[in-house]
């Protein structure tokens, strides 16, 4: 009943921010929820603002005691849901595929199917000695990828 009620309350503020959206939602024993969002443009702290009290300011802490924490994604968390990869085009990412495939690339493209990623590679030249510097290109529907994360660089 409890988690129906706050379910309810979170739908509800989401509807009215569309540029969120819940990547997960919790309730564990002693009423602790924890709800984890993201963002079409990020999160601010005024976002996990927005969602806490939507909930919070509408439960009766007489009628039932929680606790409350909203959080965003971590900036090196695998991506949970597909809007995740549109608001990260032209980064780069590290993504795992099926049959053991890693690739390091930029994202480049998304769309209902899957990604594009471009990288560049040394290859041998065609004809002679030496190597040059190609770019490469794959295509992955969302079902063929086992993980993917932002890859940051210092």
């Amino acid at each position: 009943m409890f988690k129906n009620t706050v379910q309810a309350l979170l739908d509800s503020a989401l509807k009215e921010r569309d540029d969120l959206f819940l990547l997960s939602f919790d309730i564990t024993s002693g009423n602790a929820i924890k709800i984890v969002i993201d963002g079409d443009n990020g999160v601010l702290v005024e976002d996990c603002m927005f969602i806490s009290r939507a909930i919070e300011h509408n439960l009766d802490r007489e009628e039932e005691d929680f606790s409350l924490e909203v959080a965003s994604a971590g900036a090196a968390s695998p991506f949970t849901h597909v809007r995740q990869y549109k608001k990260n085009i032209g980064r780069l990412l590290e993504v795992k595929a099926v049959e053991n495939q890693k690739f390091e690339a930029t994202l480049t493209q998304t769309n209902d199917e899957g990604i594009t990623l471009e990288w560049k590679a040394r290859e041998p030249k065609p004809v002679g000695k030496g190597k040059v510097t190609v770019l490469k290109t794959v295509t992955l529907p969302y079902e063929d990828i086992k993980e993917a994360k932002v890859k940051i660089k210092f």
